[in-house]
């Protein structure tokens, strides 16, 4: 495929989820993102299956492969434990509180 045509399609693929992301209301954001994170698992699989498959057929113009894959993976890594981080604090919020005598 083009490259210019998959710029174009990253650079509306990306505003597109920004006047998305933006009009959703606050209240329903931090669930919304605790449901993404099961999509960032799965491109965390995808990262390390494109790292596994460019060893595989190591060639010099995969390196370039090798090199996004593993920061594609480091990223989607960052994305889920940070939003897991997120969606336990608000969890913590609504845990009832413990009376000084009913411990």
């Amino acid at each position: 495929m083009n490259p210019i045509y998959l710029i174009l399609i990253f650079v509306v693929a990306t505003l597109v989820g920004y006047y998305i992301i933006k009009n959703v209301p606050s209240l329903l954001h931090t669930p919304l993102m605790s449901g993404m994170n099961a999509l960032s698992g799965i491109t965390i699989l995808g990262a390390i299956t494109a790292v596994g498959l460019s060893v595989l057929f190591a060639d010099q113009s995969i390196v370039v492969g090798q090199i996004f894959g593993g920061l594609a993976v480091v990223a989607a890594t960052v994305n889920v434990v940070g939003g897991f981080s997120v969606t336990h604090r608000m969890l913590k919020m609504f845990d009832k509180k413990k009376k000084g005598g009913d411990q």
